[in-house]
């Protein structure tokens, strides 16, 4: 990981086309930070990202579950006949 310090309104350039900025820190140490980036970049909140992945996974291992019963010729809940 690289680290760096940077004051407001101070910025740093990733892959020459995304520009981070510094725009404030305020007394409880939240800092606001302003993204510029191409419009097919994604830029997501980690937590975001995060919250994806898990409901991602589990939605992939209840189709699993499913395809196994199907597997078996057994029903989903609910489904008729």
């Amino acid at each position: 990981m690289l680290v760096l310090s940077r004051r407001t309104n101070e910025s740093i350039v990733i892959d020459g086309e995304i520009v981070v900025t510094v725009l404030g820190v305020d007394r409880g140490g939240q800092v606001r930070l302003g993204i510029e980036a191409p419009k097919r970049v994604r830029i997501l909140r980690q937590e975001l990202l995060d919250q994806i992945r898990a409901e991602n996974r589990e939605a992939l291992a209840n189709a699993t579950a499913m395809d196994a019963l199907a597997q078996l010729g057994l029903r989903r809940p609910g489904e008729s006949s």
